[in-house]
């Protein structure tokens, strides 16, 4: 997928961006193709359309709020994007998330615990920029910052766990059998890292001090490619259509 849908911050590539696309609802549980989302809105029979049908991925439906959700989502991202995602973007993103999810459902794992979302959202807190002025270390800060991004406290939770359900099913299924030789540290160092610190006329660090770093983006690499094929394959093999605007659902 050379398009540009996913952007890598850090080392931070595919695997964490469709991680953070969370589904509320409707993909998540197999909800399957309808008529479009319109329903009476009074007695008198005004008719008020509360939703749209934007994608379909083997009959399990992304809408436009799932989109927009999504948008917003990003305000919990300890990394920020260098520009901003574009709704085409963040659509390619929901629909290779459903793709991951429909496979996660074929080989069920054990949930992760409370406990390790806790964890997870305790460090969260201290990681995202936007958290200082809100001092999301008191509770009523963190629960003021939910509020203000349209989110309520268990939503969040559950985004979360499901975020990491997601990270540990592509580690487990790409990222084991990878070995990273020194050979590629060192070519990474000198070609990348090096011209890097040049660039911004900084004296680099040692190379030994930053080789488990530079192992990690690599790594990281790796598995983006791999993933990346595996999801291609996914669309070929499957039935994955997008709506235009005005376009109803079958």
């Amino acid at each position: 997928m050379s398009d540009g849908r996913f952007i890598s911050v850090g080392g931070v590539g595919l695997a964490i961006a469709l991680a953070a696309a969370l589904l509320p609802g409707a993909a998540c549980a197999g909800q399957s193709a309808g008529p479009a989302s319109a329903q009476p809105a009074s007695s008198a029979g005004d008719v008020v359309t509360l939703d749209r049908v934007v994608a379909i991925v083997n009959g399990d439906l992304i809408l436009a709020s799932d989109v927009e959700s999504e948008e917003r989502f990003a305000a919990f991202q300890p990394f920020s994007e260098v520009k901003p995602v574009l709704q085409d973007q963040l659509m390619e993103r929901l629909i290779d998330r459903a793709l991951i999810l429909q496979q996660m459902a074929l080989q069920p794992e054990p949930p992760v615990t409370d406990v390790e979302v806790d964890a997870e959202l305790a460090t969260l807190r201290k990681s995202i920029p936007k958290c200082l002025a809100y001092h999301c270390e008191t509770e009523a800060g963190w629960e003021k910052f939910v509020a203000d991004q349209g989110y309520t406290m268990d939503e969040v939770r559950e985004r979360w766990r499901q975020r990491m359900e997601v990270l540990r099913f592509i580690e487990e299924r790409f990222r084991m059998g990878i070995r990273i030789k020194q050979e590629e540290i060192d070519a990474y160092y000198k070609t990348t890292m090096l011209p890097a610190y040049e660039k911004e006329h900084v004296t680099a660090p040692v190379e030994a001090t930053i080789a488990d770093k530079i192992q990690e983006i690599l790594l990281q690499q790796e598995v983006d490619k791999l993933l990346d094929d595996w999801l291609t394959a996914l669309r070929a093999q499957g039935s994955v259509r997008q709506l235009k605007p005005g376009e109803e659902a079958p």
